[in-house]
């Protein structure tokens, strides 16, 4: 959260800055996203608003295609090059793709309260934009002659996923076609949003991990990837099934149940052995543990599913939304206010340290997440977990959305 002196300092913000590194126009882009978004959400769950389209389904596609995207576009042209060791792009060579992208969601946003065409048409804006941003990334990716090239061709595999889940969503607004579009929104998340932060979080995580606690190795073995994916699938198809109103034979669901349960348990050994304990322990961690904690909630994703699971064979009703929200506001927003913030920071010439308000703000996004649980679980209304989330992304958007703009810390350029 930002730091009340700080926001009173003449900030010396200036927009062409933002021209001056890939990630500075696309965070930026993305950081009016996350508050806008996070804001409209908490006017829609406190006010009796008009909708075109059922909210639901406009408030996933917005948080899982609206402001994520360029976040991703935002990293991607920030490491990829590194990865595959080819020179950085202009960041002018993505303004054009977006302001398309930006300018699609904003009328995505009024659409959704006024007509589903419009929104139709305002989602395939959404896609070109999106397809127009791989398409920048992709001779990086044939160009480059680096033996290790497959986080990187993951990432873009999982974009194009996410550009035909952005197509079929368009296709099921101007059908206004609830299944399909349902169908799609779980598409962004669990084939494009969901596998490129596992692809993210397999490469940095051990590679953060190592470089700040002592004797850690880098152990990312390409198997543990390919079971992180195989296990996102798995979780999505069980969660997709119950709200497409497809009842699932008992033994499909025992046996699903009993796979989640297993994969949930791994990936929490996992996020033992790539030192989530250790980056607890210190301050000077937080950061890190910042990343840790985003991990373990895919764990508790994965065990919240596990029960859904085994109670729907059971005759049960399930836990409704948790294992969704526990991905989205767990994992994907964790891992997001951590990644992103670990850019922004490190780009802007300042210590990679998270201070006293980042740290608070992080802590609050955890109440959040517990709060949306209890909301899906009809323990709470949802309004309390909007207005915290509202809080963290505004916030976060206002700090970090002041620094893009404004000159490094420590003076260098760029």
């Amino acid at each position: 959260m930002p730091n009340p002196q700080e926001a009173c300092e003449p900030p010396d913000w200036r927009a062409e800055r933002l021209l001056a590194a890939p990630h500075r126009l696309a965070f930026f882009v993305a950081a009016l996203g996350l508050a806008g978004s996070a804001l409209w959400w908490l006017a829609a769950l406190l006010l009796s608003l008009p909708w075109a389209v059922a909210p639901s389904l406009a408030h996933g596609l917005l948080f899982a295609g609206g402001f994520m995207p360029a976040f991703i576009a935002g990293f991607l042209f920030t490491a990829g090059p590194r990865w595959l060791g080819m020179p950085e792009l202009d960041a002018r060579q993505l303004l054009a793709p977006l302001l398309l992208f930006g300018a699609g969601w904003v009328q995505a946003l009024v659409a959704f309260h006024v007509s589903s065409l419009w929104a139709a048409l305002a989602l395939l804006q959404v896609a070109m934009a999106w397809g127009w941003l791989l398409l920048r990334f992709v001779p990086l990716l044939r160009a480059s002659r680096v033996p290790d090239r497959l986080h990187a061709l993951g990432v873009v595999l999982a974009g194009f996923l996410g550009l035909a889940a952005l197509l079929a969503a368009a296709l099921g607004l101007q059908r206004e076609d609830p299944l399909l579009l349902r169908a799609a929104v779980h598409a962004l998340l669990w084939l494009w949003l969901a596998p490129t932060f596992v692809i993210v979080s397999h490469r940095m995580l051990p590679f953060f991990s190592a470089a700040v606690l002592p004797g850690l190795e880098v152990w990312r073995p390409y198997t543990v990837l390919v079971g992180l994916l195989v296990l996102l699938v798995l979780t999505g198809a069980v969660e997709l099934a119950p709200l497409l109103g497809w009842s699932l034979p008992a033994g499909v669901e025992w046996l699903a149940a009993a796979l989640l349960l297993a994969g949930g348990l791994g990936l929490l050994g996992l996020a033992w052995r790539w030192g989530l304990a250790r980056s607890l322990r210190g301050v000077g961690l937080r950061l890190l543990a910042m990343l840790h904690v985003g991990f373990v909630w895919l764990g508790l994703t994965a065990l919240l599913a596990a029960v859904a699971a085994a109670w729907r064979a059971s005759g049960g009703a399930g836990l409704g939304l948790a294992p969704l929200h526990a991905m989205t506001l767990g994992y994907l927003g964790s891992t997001l206010v951590a990644m992103a913030t670990r850019v922004v920071t490190g780009h802007s010439g300042r210590p990679l340290a998270v201070d006293a308000w980042a740290w608070r703000g992080f802590l609050l996004l955890q109440a959040g997440v517990l709060l949306r649980l209890a909301a899906a679980l009809n323990l709470l209304p949802a309004w309390p977990s909007g207005l915290v989330w509202a809080l963290v992304a505004s916030a976060w958007a206002w700090r970090h959305g002041l620094w893009l703009g404004q000159p490094r810390a420590d003076g260098r350029p760029g």
